[in-house]
């Protein structure tokens, strides 16, 4: 049986966690579809923004109360993102945000959800940035 080189797991099971986890995913992990239900899920469930991109990025201007906790720093940072309350993770235009949340949701953040129309939506809504 051939044995991937990430983590000596032979393929049969490395497979078989892959499909587990895909679907045991939350059917809603994705949909904060628009501006309003963003606001609205930050006010009222007090959720933690977090902007993945770049400092750089973010510096430039972020959505309001956002965190930055780059992609490529989350596993350094999870100290940082609370397992109580919900999170949501945006970037620049949503691909970073969906490597984000899978990997919080493969370290068991059940609680991580995307907006995936990300800052270019935010934006497109003639909503503020914050520098």
């Amino acid at each position: 049986m051939p044995v991937t080189a990430a983590n000596s797991m032979p393929e049969a099971q490395l497979s078989e966690a892959i499909d587990h986890f895909l679907t045991s995913l939350p059917s809603d992990y994705y949909a904060i579809a628009n501006t309003d239900a963003l606001k609205s899920i930050v006010k009222s469930d007090n959720a933690t923004l977090i902007d993945v991109r770049q400092p750089s990025e973010y510096r430039s201007g972020h959505i309001p109360n956002a965190i930055n906790i780059p992609l490529q720093t989350l596993i350094a940072n999870l100290d940082k993102i609370p397992s109580d309350r919900p999170v949501i993770l945006y970037c620049a235009t949503g691909y970073r945000t969906a490597m984000g949340v899978m990997t919080l949701q493969m370290l068991g953040h059940t609680n991580a959800r995307a907006f995936p129309p990300s800052l270019q939506g935010w934006k497109a809504a003639g909503e503020p940035l914050e520098k």
